[in-house]
């Protein structure tokens, strides 16, 4: 079997997916390629994959009649869907949806796309997300719906024990755009760094693709509340020495601490819980898979900063507290979230699909 993943750019928690279920497929003996219409420095992790890097249509084309796929699992990107049923492609057509943002842009985004998604794709994919699953059902009736969990690589990525720094870190990960919500986590940095003076604010991105809009308003924020000195940035940190900078975050004292408005999944905070770094987060729905507050980690209701410098302090303070969450993560993310999990329910996914004739070209 033959399968092709495709996404805009290799970035961010798509490229983290793309790489882990590959991997997992592989083992399995299913030969997976990678499709991106950009290049982006997430290419770096990604090894042992045939990975390809086009956008034109006659390349694509040229690709998809010499390789044949079984089956090709579009994320998001609709005219990449029309497009590889123009070239008359003739297998299963898998339309992903993994986050689209705020459920303002979601719906209005569904919409707009869901005649043509109902017209092209021969079922939709998306993780056990409540407001997805809203969305999704109610815009794309009509066609199978595979819904479960994304995976985690908990065989090789994790904890790893490094001498512990002797000031407390606050990590956040993410691009500099709205539904991140870096504000709110600059406002919670700003005060926990009054309580903690030694403190420091670690951030993790790709710097490529911050908005420069938002940025100039970052920048003049991280001015404004005079955390320059305090305040580090790491841009495209190879993906498995994240683990590294998770633990040390976690063996610090200190804690990850995301303030997305709303998520899909949620990778960095799962992949934070794998490495025993303790995790503060907004009440954003796809938190919620694997996080509990006061058992797997702390939640707090976005726009509530006094709640969410409390919740920190008590991360920060109650050792018997911190050391319970930790333990209760890194179990819960192993046994909950494998790869292994996620290769039964996604081959029984195209076992299901068998049944069903693709869909003809209607263009």
């Amino acid at each position: 079997m033959k399968l092709l993943f495709t996404f805009f750019n290799p970035s961010g928690g798509m490229e983290t997916l793309n790489r882990i279920r590959c991997k997992a497929l592989q083992r399995l003996g299913v030969e997976c390629h990678l499709l991106y219409s950009v290049d982006g420095e997430g290419r770096r992790n990604i090894k042992n994959i045939p990975t390809f890097v086009m956008k034109d249509e006659e390349g694509i084309g040229k690709l998809i009649r010499k390789q044949n796929y079984d089956a090709i699992i579009v994320c998001t990107d609709l005219p990449l869907l029309m497009t590889i049923r123009r070239t008359g492609y003739t297998g299963h057509l898998i339309f992903e949806i993994q986050g689209l943002g705020t459920m303002q842009t979601a719906s209005s985004l569904l919409q707009d796309i869901s005649s043509r998604v109902l017209q092209t794709a021969d079922a939709v994919l998306y993780p056990q997300t409540n407001h997805l699953k809203e969305l999704l059902t109610a815009h794309l009736p009509g066609i199978p719906h595979y819904s479960f969990d994304d995976p985690l690589d908990t065989e090789s990525f994790g904890y790893s024990p490094y001498p512990a720094k002797p000031f407390p870190i606050i990590g956040w990960v993410g691009r500099i755009e709205a539904n991140k919500n870096w504000r709110e986590f600059l406002l919670i940095g700003s005060k926990m760094l009054q309580k903690h003076p030694d403190g420091y604010l670690w951030i993790f991105g790709d710097a490529t693709l911050n908005n420069p809009e938002e940025k100039q308003h970052y920048d003049r924020w991280v001015s404004g509340l005079q955390l320059q000195r305090k305040l580090i940035s790491y841009s495209n940190i190879p993906h498995e020495q994240i683990a590294d900078y998770f633990s040390v975050i976690g063996d610090s004292g200190g804690f990850l601490c995301s303030t997305s408005i709303l998520e899909g999944f949620g990778y960095a905070v799962a992949e934070a819980m794998l490495c025993r770094c303790p995790v503060l987060t907004t009440d954003s729905d796809g938190i919620r898979r694997f996080l509990i507050h006061d058992v797997t980690g702390k939640l707090y209701t976005r726009g509530n900063i006094e709640q969410a410098v409390s919740e920190g302090e008590s991360l920060i303070n109650d050792n018997a507290l911190r050391t319970y969450i930790r333990n209760n993560a890194e179990r819960h993310i192993k046994q909950n979230f494998s790869s292994e999990k996620y290769t039964k329910n996604f081959m029984n996914m195209l076992r299901s699909l068998k049944k069903l004739k693709p869909k003809p070209e209607h263009f």
